[in-house]
């Protein structure tokens, strides 16, 4: 039996120049050798194992990065000037992106930024911009991404579309809400899910693919950008390779993995092929292929929406949640509930001049 898992304007109210105020690991002047996409350099400590190490000088050197989203810029000269009253900074702001981004440096210890956000997140009010703050080291530009793929790298919930073609949208949504709100457990909900699609046919795949699946503004450039400076990409998915195939394919990744869905004479079986892809599979994926590049945990980023994305999120160096749903934007290391996918670039300190579109 086949694996279930298949490989496969200018800103107007702060200076650029005050890029100058940052260490070379923010600043645009970091850069990463580029490397072949299949393979990324290694890093200097085999294994790649351990965790790394903070300065013993206190106190350490913290970035936080506003974000807004392209279609609504925010970022104003009184919205930085409230961020650098809350975060008590001398430091001028670097401008990454108009009003879409900013980050600006801050003195303190690394387990003071989430109060550091949280502050700054409150006296924004009901901006809509995006907030987080985290250690300015040496690894944060990443080297290894996963990402989730439905409401994440897409738009929908790919067995939701499969579910209406017969008429079951509703219920199986109803389903797919709570596995991902962590409400109920991913393994036997999609199981129970799958079997309610027995006897679809798989041209129906296609239409919905062609008709329904939309690509989350921000992706590809995410995607292009991290591969041109070094990174390994992978969607790993709880969906279905059907999907993460031509999704895949479509944005960039390197590779691809999820569930299989088992076929017979032309139409869905209603099974689908085990071991499921789910929470433990993304984070064992994560760990693979950190081992394989033998990279730093810190120089890995992972991005998702729901439950089943903790464990990966948590594992990452950087984890992020997108829109997620609020257990799993608790507990990520930040989150994204504004901005696109570009906010992953920012986030480490790429500026938008060095995306590649």
């Amino acid at each position: 039996m086949e694996s279930a898992l298949i490989t496969v304007p200018p800103c107007r109210r702060a200076s650029a120049s005050a890029s100058a105020d940052l260490p070379e690991a923010v600043g645009p002047a970091m850069r990463i050798a580029r490397t072949r996409p299949s393979m990324p350099a290694p890093s200097s400590r085999a294994g790649g194992t351990r965790r790394e190490k903070t300065s013993p000088r206190s106190p350490m050197t913290l970035v936080a990065t506003l974000i807004a989203n392209p279609e609504r810029p925010a970022i104003t000269d009184a919205v930085l000037a409230e961020a650098r009253r809350v975060l008590a900074t001398e430091h001028q702001p670097r401008i990454l992106h108009g009003e879409v981004a900013a980050e600006i440096l801050v003195e303190g210890a690394p387990e003071a930024a989430p109060g550091l956000a949280g502050r700054l997140r409150a006296a924004l009010g009901g901006e809509p911009i995006d907030v987080a703050v985290q250690v300015a080291g040496p690894h944060r530009r990443k080297r290894l991404f996963l990402a989730d793929m439905d409401s994440t790298m897409i738009g929908q919930e790919c067995i939701d579309e499969l579910a209406d073609q017969v008429g079951l949208k509703d219920h199986v949504a109803a389903i797919t809400e709570r596995a991902m709100r962590g409400e109920i457990a991913f393994e036997p909900a999609l199981r129970e899910r799958v079997a309610l699609l027995k006897g679809l046919p798989l041209g129906a795949i296609d239409e919905v693919i062609a008709g329904r699946i939309t690509l989350t503004p921000g992706g590809r450039t995410l995607v292009r950008t991290l591969k041109a400076h070094g990174a390994y990409t992978a969607l790993v998915s709880g969906g279905f390779t059907l999907f993460t195939g031509p999704v895949a394919a479509r944005i960039g990744f390197d590779e691809h993995r999820s569930n299989r869905l088992e076929t017979e004479g032309g139409t869905l079986a209603g099974t689908v092929a085990e071991p499921i892809v789910g929470r433990d599979a993304k984070r064992a994926a994560l760990i693979e292929l950190r081992t394989r590049f033998a990279l730093d945990p810190a120089e890995t980023l992972a991005v998702g929406d729901g439950a089943n994305d903790l464990a990966m999120l948590e594992e990452a160096g950087l984890g992020v949640a997108f829109r997620a749903k609020p257990a799993v934007a608790a507990a990520a290391h930040a989150r994204i509930d504004h901005g696109d996918l570009t906010g992953l670039l920012y986030l480490q300190g790429f500026a938008a001049a060095e995306f590649v579109e």
